[in-house]
C-alpha cells in the first residue's frame, strides 16, 4: 500500500490505471515527497473563512512546499509538424511537476474551483500521458470528511466568537457583499437563528456542491475522464483544519487582496 502515512492521517488516496505499480518501481522519491508535504498540512479555520473561498493561506503553503522540493509549474508545447511545417501547437500548463530521471509525475491542487476544472485537469493529463510527456497524474482536492463537515467547522468557529449579529461579523473582519447580507437577514426573518442563516449562507456560497471536491472527481474519474492516464487522487480531511490560533480574519482578507492585485494569486 502507498501513502500509508497519509491515509494513516484520515487523507483518502486511489489510484487507478496502475498508478501504484508504477509509483513504487519508479517513482518511490515522489512517493516520500508527496507524503511528506501534504501530510505536514494544516489550515487554521480563520485561512477558510478569511480566504472567502479562495485559495487558502494553507493551500499556498502547500504549494510552496512542494515547490521547494522541486514541483515546479511547467508549461508543457505539444507540437505537430508534417513534411516540415508546423501545423498544430497545443500548451498545456501544469502547477506542479517534477522529473525523476528521465520520466515525470504532474500534480494539480484543486481546492475551491468550479468542478469543471476537474475535466480540464483530468483531459490535460491524458493527453500528456498520451504524448508520453508524463508518466503519472496526481489531482488533491478536498476530501469526503471536510466536505461534509464544513458547515459543522463553520459552525464551531461563529460559537467559539458567539457571533449573533452583522456586527459580531463586523468586529471579526468577516466580509459579506450586500446580496448575502439580504439573504441572511431574510432567513432571520423567518425565524432561522443569525448564527445559523450566516453559516448556510456561507458555506452554501463559498464551498457548495458544485466546486471541486472528491465527490465530483471520483465521479469524473469513475466514468472514465482521463483515462488510461495513471492517477492518483488525495482528499484531504477534515483533521487538516485547526483552532484556537488566534489569527486575524480582516488581516487574512487584506493580505488575499493584496496578492490578487499584485497577481501572485488569484480567485478561484
Amino acid at each position: 500500500m502507498i501513502f500509508k502515512g497519509l491515509i494513516d492521517k484520515g487523507f483518502q488516496v486511489e489510484t487507478h490505471s496502475h498508478a501504484e505499480a508504477i509509483l513504487t518501481h519508479d517513482f518511490p522519491d515522489a512517493i516520500k515527497e508527496l507524503e511528506e508535504v501534504v501530510g505536514a498540512l494544516t489550515i487554521p479555520i480563520e485561512e477558510i473563512i478569511g480566504s472567502g473561498g479562495g485559495e487558502t493561506k494553507g493551500t499556498q503553503r502547500l504549494r510552496k512546499g512542494l515547490a521547494a522540493v522541486g514541483w515546479k509549474k511547467m508549461n508543457f508545447v505539444v507540437e505537430k509538424t508534417i513534411n516540415g511545417v508546423r501545423r498544430e501547437s497545443i500548451s498545456h500548463e501544469i502547477d506542479h511537476v517534477k522529473t525523476f530521471s528521465d520520466r515525470v509525475v504532474a500534480c494539480e491542487i484543486e481546492w475551491n474551483n468550479k468542478d469543471p476544472f476537474f475535466d480540464r485537469d483530468l483531459e490535460n493529463f491524458k493527453r500528456l500521458h498520451a504524448e508520453g510527456a508524463i508518466s503519472v497524474g496526481v489531482i488533491i482536492t478536498r476530501g469526503t470528511t471536510l466536505q461534509a463537515e464544513m458547515k459543522d467547522l463553520i459552525e464551531r468557529y461563529a460559537g467559539d466568537h458567539l457571533i449573533s449579529s452583522h456586527e459580531d461579523l463586523d468586529k471579526l473582519g468577516i466580509t459579506r457583499t450586500a446580496k448575502q447580507n439580504a439573504a441572511i437577514n431574510k432567513r432571520v426573518k423567518a425565524g432561522v437563528p443569525f448564527r445559523e442563516a450566516w453559516v448556510n449562507k456561507f458555506v452554501s456560497d463559498k464551498y457548495g456542491a458544485a466546486t471541486t471536491h472528491w465527490g465530483k472527481l471520483e465521479d469524473r474519474v469513475h466514468r472514465g475522464v482521463g483515462n488510461p492516464c495513471p492517477l492518483v487522487l488525495i482528499g484531504l480531511p477534515s483533521s487538516i483544519v485547526t483552532f484556537g490560533e488566534g489569527i486575524s480574519i480582516a488581516d487574512i482578507a487584506e493580505q488575499e487582496d493584496q496578492l490578487e492585485e499584485a497577481g501572485i494569486v488569484t480567485a478561484e
